[in-house]
């Protein structure tokens, strides 16, 4: 239970530093979005690395080229995945949701609230973390398809052009440049 033996040890160093050094020459052919923030589609791709990540180096049966392979097949249909979204907006909308817009013009979406299991409370806290205390200097406030906030102030709003692919109203969109 404690100690198996020196080969298990010498087997994890070894395949653990190949491994560490595949999965960053995966990473850098991949691109930045693997390691930006991420959307759910991402959280999924990078928690199924980490687990064959994790089997690679604890399962003796699992070769280090099974594992690698495995890493690859992940890494090539997060890039085919991104690659059809990023053209045909059917598959866009299977993998990555729209932002939503939580307040506007001073009204709390309390729908959107509710559609995305977020308090009052949370939304008050996102204007606080933007620097604000004022919900009269704040015109928008978005929910990101990362999950991340978005407080828009009233000087920076300009057209509201930004929230185009939100959730906003086309009643609201019109109204915008007010």
């Amino acid at each position: 239970m404690w100690f198996d033996s020196w080969s298990t040890i010498l087997r994890i160093l070894l395949v653990g530093s190949a491994t560490y050094a595949s999965l960053i020459v995966l990473l850098r052919l991949t691109g930045k979005r693997t390691l930006s923030q991420l959307n759910a589609f991402d959280f999924i791709v990078t928690v199924s690395m980490g687990s064959i990540v994790a089997t690679i180096l604890t399962n003796p049966d699992l070769t280090w080229s099974d594992g690698v392979t495995a890493l690859g097949l992940l890494a090539v249909l997060q890039l085919l995945v991104a690659f059809v979204a990023s053209r045909w907006s059917p598959a866009r909308s299977l993998v990555t949701s729209r932002p939503s817009v939580l307040l506007y013009d001073g009204e709390i979406r309390r729908d959107e609230l509710a559609r995305h299991r977020l308090e009052e409370s949370e939304l008050y806290q996102a204007v606080r973390m933007s620097g604000t205390g004022d919900l009269s200097r704040v015109k928008a406030v978005v929910l990101e398809t990362n999950g991340t906030f978005s407080v828009i102030s009233r000087d920076t709003f300009g057209d509201g052009s930004a929230l185009q692919d939100s959730l906003l109203g086309e009643g609201h969109r019109q109204q915008a440049g007010d």
